[in-house]
């Protein structure tokens, strides 16, 4: 139940309590995990100013997601942040719950959490690759089965998985990385069939170079080697996927589920 519905039982609510009504009415409640970070900032971000009220994820960076909640309760926006290592379920389940708590049931889930590692084969050990795995693609079917089950009794819900072109085609240095954004793509296919009869979308966004700190790690040359490869001649910006993920959580995208929308400037096509 949602705050706004707790009010309209009330037949004399305050002024105050009129506020609250009219600015939850019609808002959709989002999650956005790894919000502190590039990526997911902007989509964050692009998620609030649209209207809705967006659940700020964060583990580490408190600061920065406490930033963005600020900037944009500070223009009339509805958020708040939330902490969670989404490698442990109780965490999870402690979030989903406070979001819950707090706005109601969740209506879009976008499952950005990632982190990124270069290295040779013969160099990624256990923990190495347990890591990968369980931040991309573990935290994401955890969050999703915590989310679901709301969704399935509303017959609605939208989810929006964060993978990467390496997914799609696997890169030299990274195949941890690129597997664990592979099986991240064939998650979002096979949960969209399954969850198709419920009314529930899942989509994914494969982005290519974008500037956040995942480029960090590149050399200057490395950087206009990409430029290079890539059609359109430059790389990313973060709200580039913001604007992605804006338009596959919107009523227009209404009959889109189990797709892959590659968001690269086309240097994978």
């Amino acid at each position: 139940m949602r705050i706004y519905d707790t009010i309209k039982l009330k037949p004399d609510y305050t002024m105050g309590e009129k506020f609250i009504l009219e600015r939850y009415t019609m808002r959709n409640i989002a999650l956005v995990s790894g919000a502190s970070g590039g990526i997911g900032s902007a989509c964050a971000r692009a998620i609030g100013l649209r209207g809705d009220c967006v659940a700020v994820h964060y583990n580490k960076n408190k600061d920065a997601a406490d930033a963005l909640v600020s900037e944009l309760i500070s223009i009339g926006k509805c958020a708040k942040a939330y902490k969670a290592d989404l490698r442990k379920e109780i965490e999870i389940k402690d979030m989903c719950s406070s979001i819950s708590m707090d706005f109601g049931d969740i209506d879009i889930l976008v499952n950005n959490a990632g982190v990124s590692q270069f290295a040779m084969f013969q160099d990624i050990s256990e923990l190495m690759w347990d890591t990968m795995m369980d931040v991309n693609l573990k935290s994401a079917y955890m969050l999703s089965k915590a989310i679901i089950p709301s969704m399935i009794k509303r017959k609605s819900g939208c989810i929006v998985n964060i993978a990467s072109i390496w997914g799609q085609v696997g890169a030299s240095c990274e195949v941890h990385y690129s597997s664990s954004k592979g099986g991240l793509i064939a998650m979002t296919k096979a949960l969209a069939k399954e969850l198709g009869p419920s009314g529930i979308r899942v989509n994914c966004i494969a982005p290519g170079a974008i500037k956040t700190t995942m480029l960090n790690n590149l050399t200057q040359n490395e950087l206009k080697s990409i430029i290079a490869e890539t059609p359109l001649g430059r790389l990313g910006e973060a709200e580039d996927i913001a604007n992605a993920v804006l338009f596959l959580t919107s009523k227009e995208a209404s009959f889109i589920t189990g797709q892959v929308l590659g968001v690269n400037g086309g240097i994978v096509i």
